[in-house]
């Protein structure tokens, strides 16, 4: 039951990792030097599998309260849940970088 929890720690993790500073200073990029230790598609890409395993984890929880295989209605709820939240967080980042590239787009030189 640990695993979700970490994945969402981890998802955390990897936003905050996509800005370069870290939650408890703003000023100084985290890690200390100017470049970050993750590339950016490696984090994009951490976060978007982490976000499909929460899904198939919630997939599994829902078949297996269907089926009958001894699956809780509060696990498979909490599963659906955090499957939800973590699309949802994942699209939220996923239109602020659509934005940000259309505000880019639109400079003038």
């Amino acid at each position: 039951m640990l695993t979700p929890i970490s994945s969402v720690n981890t998802t955390t993790q990897a936003v905050q990792g996509l800005t370069g500073y870290s939650a408890g200073n703003s000023a100084t990029p985290a890690g200390g030097s100017g470049a970050a230790s993750t590339p950016f598609s490696e984090l994009l890409t951490d976060a978007v599998g982490q976000v499909d395993r929460l899904e198939e984890q919630a997939h599994a929880a829902v078949t297996g309260l269907m089926t009958g295989n001894g699956e809780d209605v509060h696990q498979a709820m909490i599963a659906t849940e955090k499957a939800n939240m973590a699309f949802e967080l994942a699209l939220a980042v996923r239109n602020k970088a659509v934005q940000a590239y259309q505000q880019v787009i639109g400079m003038q030189y």
